[in-house]
């Protein structure tokens, strides 16, 4: 008995190391396996990459660490907003900017470039102005445009010139541009007045960039600025405005469609290295059925028209407002042969409404990629039926802080849809609007503030891959465009210095 009594203590130490084991393996098995869910778990990373890796993490790990131990000073427990300025200091950021990034597959055309760009189309010659109250009316014309001016319409030039301060004129107009604000929880305190001032700024600047040859210019400009954001391909969604000239002719949608065919060969020509671009077509969704049977009608004679760049059809506008795609199911499901189908849905935080309904008819209508997809982590089925039928989801996180949906973007959706290893693509929506560049900032946001903090180059990596995968390039173009990335890929990771970040 005294023998097992001095016994005793040593194996209950065994037990509890045994025990104490099982535990550590056990632990270490189950992370081991979410990380191997997450999206690009899976990849391998070649030695160089394994390299640039190593710097990449060293500099996030030192942001995410800070700011753990620090959370006041963690950016993205703010507004956009308030520190969109301090992105660019990030080295974290300096690397994404400079990665090779694919596709950019989520995009509205009067929303890409931003209020600087938009404010050198003020100086153009032709272009008449009407300041009311709160807001700016803006037309192209050879004499005094006949549209409604609750004041007077004037020559910009003259408006400017007759300012006595072109500083404070050019700097109080390009307001109407932007909606960056100082205090944005004062100015936007609930969803209804961001879109409300969206709106807005949708109405303002489409008088200005439809004049036809504006419109084609601002086109091929965009382009040229994705490629330098080292994007290689891109699809537009367009509600096909009717363009306009100076002498008040304007154009039949389809007209549009060819300026923006127009503008992409010119563009092509001139960069040969870049991949392309294709049109969604997605006029406003809060209509009625006989004028959606007239969209799909559209949708279809573009398609006969352009094939090469027409990439298939949506519906748009603040979902919450607009009406929802079971209202239009019979007239979707008849078009479904013809067409390809890219539904905005559910994009809300809404649980159980019409809105988050939209997800259901989308799938259902055999979507082949879902915009937004916010409120989908809500729907366990759906999630399903995503991954059995392999719909990418098109995430815009930028967009969705800045449009009321979520503040603290590690509260984002996308951590799950990440942690679950759903196709995503990344995209930035309307980064126009609130003056972010054209898609680096939605990487960074993304990785560092979204993401798993040991999310690393393998996510990254797989995310640009989707966008090439899921986009709606043909079979053999889509070959060439995967080639094309892996080469300029692999030129970057050969020739990447942490040094130099």
């Amino acid at each position: 008995m005294r023998s097992f009594i001095t016994l005793l203590p040593l194996l209950l130490y065994q037990c509890y190391a045994l025990s104490s084991d099982s535990h550590a393996s056990n632990r270490a098995r189950i992370l081991h396996d979410e990380e191997l869910l997450a999206l690009g778990g899976t990849i391998t990373l070649t030695e160089p990459e394994t390299k640039v890796n190593n710097c990449l993490m060293h500099h996030k790990l030192n942001e995410i660490n800070f700011a753990f131990t620090n959370p006041e000073h963690f950016n993205f427990t703010y507004h956009f907003f308030k520190y969109k300025t301090n992105i660019h200091t990030s080295k974290v950021y300096k690397i994404i900017k400079d990665l090779p990034k694919g596709a950019a597959l989520h995009l509205h055309d009067v929303t890409i470039l931003g209020p600087d760009y938009l404010m050198n189309i003020t100086y153009m010659d032709h272009l008449y102005v009407c300041f009311a109250k709160d807001k700016v009316q803006f037309k192209f014309s050879d004499k005094m445009p006949t549209d409604p001016c609750s004041r007077h319409w004037q020559l910009m030039s003259e408006a400017r010139r007759l300012s006595g301060n072109v500083t404070n004129f050019d700097a109080e107009l390009r307001k109407h541009f932007t909606l960056v604000v100082d205090d944005p929880a004062k100015v936007y305190p609930t969803i209804k007045n961001t879109w409300e001032a969206f709106m807005n700024y949708l109405i303002t600047v489409g008088s200005m960039l439809t004049y036809r040859p504006v419109w084609e210019e601002y086109f091929y400009d965009a382009l040229k600025a994705f490629r330098e954001q080292n994007i290689m391909y891109i699809e537009v969604r367009s509600t096909m405005p009717k363009l306009y000239d100076l002498d008040g002719t304007t154009y039949d949608p389809l007209i549009t469609a060819k300026v923006y065919k127009k503008s992409l060969n010119k563009f092509m020509k001139d960069y040969p290295d870049f991949t392309g671009a294709k049109l969604i077509y997605s006029p406003f969704r809060n209509t009625d059925k006989k004028s959606v049977a007239e969209y799909l009608e559209l949708a279809l004679r573009i398609k006969a028209e352009m094939p090469d760049i027409f990439a298939g059809f949506d519906l748009v506008g603040q979902e919450d407002k607009g009406k929802p795609l079971i209202e239009f199911a019979d007239e979707l499901t008849a078009a479904a042969e013809n067409l390809t189908y890219f539904f905005h849905a559910g994009e809300t935080d809404w649980y159980g409404t019409s809105t988050d309904g939209n997800l259901v008819d989308a799938i259902l209508l055999g979507a082949k990629r879902l915009g937004h997809a916010y409120a989908l982590a809500k729907h366990p089925l759906l999630i399903k039926e995503v991954l059995k039928r392999d719909i990418a989801l098109e995430v815009n996180v930028i967009s969705n802080t800045v449009l009321s949906l979520v503040r603290d973007v590690r509260n984002h959706p996308l951590a799950l849809f990440l942690a679950q290893g759903l196709p995503v693509v990344l995209s930035s929506d309307d980064p126009g609007a609130w003056d972010a560049d054209l898609i680096s900032e939605d990487f960074y946001v993304a990785f560092v503030g979204v993401a798993s903090k040991s999310s690393d180059l393998r996510l990254l990596k797989q995310l640009i891959l989707n966008s090439l995968e899921y986009s709606a390039l043909e079979i053999d173009a889509k070959k060439t465009a995967l080639n094309k990335f892996n080469s300029v890929w692999n030129d970057f990771i050969n020739s990447f210095k942490c040094s130099a970040y």
